[in-house]
């Protein structure tokens, strides 16, 4: 069985190609079957796709990741080798290795960082759903799972990293000399909006408003941190009310753009707005950055920012990549033993059917006897030789005829096998 898997991450690939490739949840389940019925013997595939990466993964009899690439490639728009200079190809033991990378948070653009770990489990969930999950994929995602607990249980990898809602608090401290005193405006109300929420509440601005499509979730949001809650819609009529703006949907096209900025920056009478677009694809226009007086930063952007304090954290990173090393030969010794072509499950499983057969060959056999009455103890007697000699058989015929060359091999072999645990006398 083969493995590979196929990605573009915040390192190969800008903000706007990734845009391209990103795949809401409910995209999940056609995507996939999209993917398995492009590709031969519709193999198992698994989609991980979040504001820094989108990867697929996959396994079957033989390696498709031309295919793959082929089929991402149309499903985003984009010419096949333009996005070959921005993805990378992993197979079997790198696949995995990569996989439980991303799992414990060494992939990450936040060094250490767990929200990767519960989307990498709802990518899971959304292809076991779809029926692209098959045992062997399963496998390597339960791993990874475990893997990044042990990862986060015996090492310091999370300590003192910056989120990137953290990074979006600093940014706008290096902006405002007092951020009590500005107005906030969230645009969504998901994962990161509440890590955002939470950091910004901390240094309690003047006022908190979530700007949600679905007021009720926008509340529960708010109601946690003090907020008022508006519509989406209505937007772009009040953003001149806020300094700042964080944003970060699931909307497939922008929701802030270019004419609304600059109507509010007129009404502001040019009072400067600090704004963040934490979503893929973009949320505000990238023309809103050439704008005077607006402080524009995507999730790119804040890629230095996340990055201090890495080199407080090579040590964990260390240790961390001795515990997927583990993993990694953990999995592909499980993989190997499935390999019809010389894995050990199928004669694991020629013994058992061998041995079977023999009981129940010798139970037929002790049946009839005690049919006939004869001696139960004398049955059970016979029953237990010819299993015995059975047993036997292969191992004695051997020692029998191995030559001199080859009997201390065979002695050593057959003394595994039948004395384990026991005295052995050469």
């Amino acid at each position: 069985m083969a493995v590979w898997a196929l990605g573009l991450n915040h390192t190969t690939a800008p903000v706007d190609l990734r845009g391209r490739f990103a795949f809401a949840i409910e995209q999940i389940a056609p995507a996939l079957s999209a993917l398995r019925g492009a590709l031969r013997s519709q193999p198992e595939a698994a989609i991980l796709s979040t504001c820094n990466r989108t990867e697929v993964y996959c396994a079957a009899e033989q390696t498709q990741a031309e295919g793959t690439l082929h089929w991402l490639a149309q499903a985003g728009e984009v010419p096949g080798e333009a996005l070959r200079a921005h993805t990378y190809v992993l197979q079997d033991d790198a696949a995995a290795r990569h996989a439980f990378r991303v799992a414990s948070g060494l992939d990450s653009m936040v060094l250490g960082e767990a929200q990767i770990l519960g989307q990498m489990k709802t990518a899971v969930r959304a292809a076991e759903d779809a029926g692209a999950l098959g045992a062997t994929l399963n496998q390597l995602f339960q791993r990874s799972f475990a893997v990044a607990k042990d990862v986060r249980t015996c090492t310091e990898i999370g300590e003192h990293s910056i989120s990137m809602a953290a990074a979006a608090v600093r940014l706008a401290g290096n902006l405002f000399e007092d951020l009590r005193q500005i107005r906030l405006l969230l645009v969504g109300a998901g994962e990161m909006i509440e890590l955002v929420a939470a950091h910004f509440a901390a240094r309690a601005p003047k006022s908190i408003v979530i700007a949600n499509r679905t007021l009720e979730r926008g509340e529960k949001l708010a109601s946690r941190f003090g907020a008022s809650v508006m519509r989406l819609a209505d937007l772009t009529g009040r953003l001149a009310e806020f300094d700042a703006v964080i944003s970060c949907t699931a909307s497939q096209l922008p929701i802030i753009g270019l004419g609304a900025v600059e109507r509010a920056l007129k009404a502001r009478r040019h009072r400067p707005m600090f704004m963040v677009d934490l979503a893929v694809p973009r949320d505000i226009e990238q023309e809103v950055s050439q704008l005077d007086d607006v402080y524009l930063y995507s999730i790119d952007d804040l890629a230095q920012v996340v990055q201090s304090g890495q080199a407080s954290r090579q040590a964990a990173v260390a240790q961390a990549e001795v515990i997927i090393d583990a993993g990694v030969r953990g999995f592909m010794h499980w993989l190997a033993q499935r390999d019809p072509s010389g894995g050990v499950v199928p004669l694991i499983r020629q013994l058992n059917e061998q041995a079977n057969a023999w009981r129940a060959t010798e139970l037929a056999r002790a049946r009839k006897r005690l049919a006939k009455g004869d001696d139960v103890e004398a049955v059970m007697e016979a029953l237990s030789r010819a299993l015995t000699q059975k047993m036997l058989h292969g191992a004695l015929a051997e020692l029998h005829a191995a030559d001199a060359a080859h009997l201390a091999h065979t002695r050593e072999m057959v003394s595994r096998l039948f004395l384990r645990g026991s005295e052995q006398r050469q």
